[in-house]
């Protein structure tokens, strides 16, 4: 039996592949390159809007650890991420365009997967379907959730604008990760009457007009930065222009300081680290050309505003991304209420797997807590159906273990890791 997957974004493209590597026949549903969502442009799949990075790469954080259970469970996005990176200290970011070509090579590549370019306005409710549309599902679709589901939420995105390295002045700047010198961000330090002056004209700056969405939820994690900067006047210091583990060429430690990380591997475009941002073009020209080396700025991409959709996952799905009302229809990447490119790629092949259960009328795989990418479906099913937010992965959503904190996280890891190859085996 054929299962159609919708969307050939990071969770469409790791589900399909996981059906393929199981003998499951895919048709691959994506819009491109006939229409474009308002966030995209690249005719690959796979486009990544937000940012490059797939956030840290060692098993001090949460994400860290799931990233380690999908190479385990054999994750072809994951694989070309890898193959794609570019240096970013201990985090796994991308040459975006080149992780794109190569996702979009390795899916066509594969005999059971079949690409249509088409865009579905109704959920398939007579076939074996994973919807996978991601953050900016098509408006006619969208109405059709609206109405199967009765619950399809909405929030927004702000998006970070990108640099080209020539226009950087560099005699004002310096590399280095925190606390390593030898690091590959650059590094814009300010003093504190830098920092105030930036501060003072960041949250005095004109914003896109909000009226449309102004009581919609923004989503914590892509909060704008002017945003964040009204919070408090210490926030930023605190979050994206934190300076602790940096040290400026004379040794000293700056008061706050911007980050600009690679966008691509040959290093000609750089990305404003947690600068999402809703300003106005010109305010983003004026306000962001007041940080030190970036007084002649070309913005290869400016911030944007774009809507995101995610259904109410609790209400919706069990922790198999199983919709409850159609036992056929599963919800992978963002739609289903998982935040993040890495948990995207986790869900698309959480879903991959318990399809083929599905379609074999066969127990469906239990990962359990003590997984990364258990903890994060089990949030999903057991989260507030009353108050929902999409969730990064993180410890709290792993079976606690009773140990001191400097062990804990290695504890956690190590149970996790061999828990996955338990699963591994038994599939």
């Amino acid at each position: 039996m054929k299962v159609k997957v919708i969307g050939a974004g990071l969770a469409g493209c790791e589900a399909s592949y996981q059906l393929a590597k199981r003998g499951v026949e895919v048709e691959l549903y994506d819009i491109k390159p006939t229409q474009f969502t308002p966030a995209h442009n690249d005719t690959n799949f796979c486009e990544l809007v937000c940012s490059n990075s797939l956030k840290s790469d060692t098993l001090e954080f949460a994400t860290g650890l799931l990233k380690a259970e999908l190479r385990e469970m054999d994750s072809l996005v994951l694989e070309c991420a890898d193959e794609c990176k570019v240096p970013a200290g201990k985090t796994l970011s991308v040459d975006r365009k080149k992780f794109s070509e190569l996702v979009t090579k390795k899916i066509r590549s594969q005999p059971l997967i079949t690409i249509i370019n088409k865009e579905i306005t109704e959920i398939p409710k007579d076939c074996p379907c994973i919807i996978a549309t991601g953050p900016l599902t098509t408006p006619k679709l969208s109405e059709d959730l609206q109405k199967t589901l009765g619950n399809n939420l909405y929030f927004y995105d702000a998006v970070a604008p990108i640099i080209s390295a020539d226009s950087i002045d560099y005699s004002k700047v310096f590399f280095g990760n925190k606390f390593d010198e030898d690091g590959d961000y650059i590094n814009c330090p300010m003093t504190k009457d830098e920092y105030f002056s930036f501060y003072n004209a960041l949250i005095n700056a004109e914003r896109v007009d909000l009226h449309s969405f102004e009581d919609e939820k923004v989503f914590e994690g892509c909060m704008a930065v002017e945003v964040m900067a009204k919070r408090d006047e210490q926030t930023l210091r605190f979050g994206p222009l934190k300076s602790k583990g940096l040290k400026c060429p004379d040794g000293t430690t700056p008061y706050a300081c911007v980050q600009l990380r690679k966008e691509n591997a040959v290093g000609d475009d750089y990305n404003m680290v947690g600068f999402q941002t809703n300003l106005t073009i010109p305010e983003q020209k004026r306000v962001f050309r007041t940080i030190n080396g970036l007084e002649r700025a070309e913005f290869i991409r400016y911030g944007v505003m774009h809507r995101n959709s995610f259904i109410n996952a609790p209400k919706l799905l069990n922790h198999y991304f199983q919709l409850k009302s159609l036992p056929n229809i599963f919800f992978a990447g963002q739609i289903s209420g998982v935040e993040g490119y890495v948990e995207s790629i986790a869900s698309g092949l959480l879903c991959g797997i318990n399809m083929v259960s599905y379609l074999n009328q066969k127990p469906f795989v239990e990962f359990g807590i003590k997984t990364a990418l258990g903890g994060l479906a089990n949030y999903l099913e057991c989260a507030s159906e009353s108050n929902f937010q999409p969730m990064h992965i993180n410890w709290g959503l792993l079976a606690p273990v009773d140990a001191s904190k400097q062990d804990k996280k290695q504890i956690i890891c190590d149970r996790a890791l061999k828990e996955i190859k338990r699963i591994k085996e038994a599939i």
